[in-house]
């Protein structure tokens, strides 16, 4: 290509395997020398709007102590093969839409990166619920934002709206789930696994 690529990177903190994607993503991203354009989402409002078999899915699946007992190896595999501590936490599913509001802010501070990387380690890695304003406002304190406006940003109806907005964009793409990455607009990638496609479509 010409030109750089746009590639666009949909997620919520909320998915192990979307932490798994962007822990792969920054590093293949900068070796490419093509940027990410991050997209803060709301999965829980995605699967609602056009996923909702997945909640039944889910929970006939984890009465499948087969598939159960596959999926906590897959997901201990690919954390060792990433050098990350995923574990199973207390509260799952979380509420995660301020942390993602929290997002959006941040990256209105140059900070989005450190400010995912933080909640990704907190709820995944140190099982912290990452729906309580006080836990969001130490990670703020740790990361170099203002815990006060932190929290504020995550009440306010503009990021509120702005976290809305990029929810409906994913799913008028024909996303339905998170990690959802773009190529110049319409090139879909859905998924962890994905990557290795994703950086043969770039290359």
């Amino acid at each position: 290509m010409s030109e750089q690529p746009r590639f666009e990177f949909f997620y919520d903190c909320s998915s192990p395997w979307t932490y798994l994607a962007f822990t792969r993503v920054i590093p293949l991203m900068k070796e490419l020398g093509v940027d990410v354009h991050w997209r803060p989402i709301l999965v829980g409002g995605v699967f609602n709007a056009v996923n909702q078999e997945l909640y039944e899915k889910r929970a006939n699946w984890a009465n499948n102590e087969r598939q159960f007992s596959y999926y906590v190896k897959d997901l201990a595999d690919w954390a060792d093969f990433c050098g990350i501590r995923i574990i199973q936490p207390t509260v799952f599913p979380v509420n995660s839409a301020r942390a993602m509001r929290g997002a959006i802010f941040a990256g209105e501070h140059g900070l989005l990166e450190a400010w995912s990387q933080a909640v990704f380690e907190a709820y995944w890695g140190d099982d912290q619920d990452i729906s309580q304003a006080q836990v969001l406002e130490k990670l703020a304190a740790d990361v170099g934002l203002d815990p006060a406006a932190l929290s504020a940003a995550t009440g306010d109806p503009t990021y509120k709206q702005a976290l809305r907005d990029n929810t409906d964009d994913l799913i008028a793409r024909g996303g339905y789930g998170s990690p959802t990455m773009f190529i110049n607009g319409d090139d879909m990638y859905f998924g962890n696994d994905r990557l290795p496609l994703v950086e043969a479509r770039l290359q």
